[in-house]
């Protein structure tokens, strides 16, 4: 593969991570404020579906994408005999727990059980932030 194609297939990677990320960062702010509303509401329906079309229009496309060219990248670039790969690749593992935990909430909130306090999803909203701050720190400066 031509040293161009690998240059955009690693520019749509990080389109992919970007989207993905948005999501990570949005989806807990809406259980913020979908806490706030009475269950089954005007106003918690349409927070149901904001979750849920953002969850399966942007943010699963958009992991799937960055895990499929991520692992593309890693393969053909031969990251995975580097230490700092390793350690990124663990956050990513994490990250991609903390969509799935998201997965089960939103589904908690569809179903009108959410028992969790705003408290809880403003703590989760900063989780996606710390690995991202990790991820790039490994990517960019690769300390090891």
């Amino acid at each position: 593969m031509s040293g161009e194609a690998y240059l955009w297939i690693k520019a749509v990677h990080v389109i992919a991570v970007i989207s993905w990320m948005a999501g990570l960062l949005y989806l807990p702010r809406l259980f913020v404020y979908h806490c706030e509303v009475e269950p089954g509401s005007e106003t918690s329906e349409k927070f149901k579906v904001m979750e849920r079309r953002l969850l399966k229009a942007i943010m699963t496309p958009a992991a799937i994408v960055a895990w499929g060219l991520g692992l593309w990248l890693a393969i053909t670039g031969g990251l995975f005999q580097d230490a700092w790969f390793h350690a990124k690749f663990t956050l990513v593992i994490l990250m991609t727990v903390s969509h799935h935990f998201m997965m089960r909430w939103k589904n908690d909130f569809a179903a009108d059980r959410n028992k969790r306090p705003q408290k809880f999803y403003r703590i989760a909203n900063e989780v996606p932030t710390l690995l991202m701050i990790g991820i790039v720190l490994l990517v960019v400066v690769k300390p090891f």
